[in-house]
């Protein structure tokens, strides 16, 4: 099956990764749902927009606690340097991912959609303006907008917000032009981004799946099923295509 998939994303014109928390679990960062997700720990309230804008600093020490004094120590694995070399190779032209890490681009990948958006910038509630999360001090919480002194909140999706029109947009663009669509490590159990391999499928793209598990999408829409965990999925996948190894570290 690596053959045939390798085989075919080599002869294809656009190729497209969707990911989600499955690529990043062997970076230490654990998935939301399911047995040992976040939610399984935490009351995921302290993510709903209303709750943080009436209680900002118990929002805050959560956030501060998961987001970034634990998901911050995690690194690139080797399926997001395998999707960055793709991306090198020419073998891959853009990542829509659910994660927030930011972990693909520090593996090197540039073109890559955040679905959900990122951990790694605060934006003001009241001015809008943007900060890179190394610039704010995180030991005084909640932080607050040097312009205008109002809060700041991390530059992603929390619950009762919508998706970002630019992101969404040129995400569901992809699905519609993209004549292979790899999907790794996602369920999809989240809307709206689970949509978007859907449409890929309607559009006529080859679905290949990457995960250790069924999902909702492997007797639905996908077309090949690479059984592995993400990294050693990615690393057979890669050998297939000729990338050398020194690129996947």
């Amino acid at each position: 099956m690596y053959k045939i998939a390798a085989r075919a994303i080599k002869k294809a014109n656009r190729v497209v990764a969707f990911t989600g928390a499955g690529i990043s679990v062997e970076s230490g960062i654990p998935p939301f749902r399911g047995k040992g997700g976040l939610w399984s720990k935490y009351d995921p309230i302290f993510l709903h927009i209303g709750y943080f804008h009436n209680y900002p600093l118990e929002s805050w020490k959560l956030i501060k606690e998961i987001f970034y004094d634990f998901f911050g120590r995690a690194k690139p694995n080797a399926a997001h340097y395998a999707l960055a070399a793709m991306e090198h190779n020419g073998l891959l032209q853009a990542i829509i991912t659910q994660n927030i890490d930011n972990l693909h681009q520090e593996a090197g990948s540039k073109t890559v959609y955040e679905f959900h958006g990122t951990s790694q910038q605060l934006v003001c509630v009241h001015c809008a303006k943007k900060y890179h999360v190394s610039k704010i001090d995180l030991e005084h919480l909640p932080p607050l907008c040097t312009d205008c002194g109002h809060l700041l909140k991390p530059d992603f999706v929390f619950f009762g917000e919508p998706i970002p029109e630019t992101t969404n947009s040129l995400s569901f663009r992809e699905a519609e032009i993209a004549d292979i669509f790899i999907l790794i490590g996602t369920t999809g159990e989240i809307m709206p981004a689970s949509m978007i391999p859907n449409l890929a499928k309607k559009r006529r793209a080859t679905i290949i799946e990457v995960n250790p598990n069924e999902t909702n999408y492997t007797h639905g829409i996908t077309d090949m099923f690479l059984q592995d965990k993400a990294t050693e999925a990615m690393i057979k996948l890669s050998h297939e295509m000729g990338i050398a190894n020194h690129e996947l570290h």
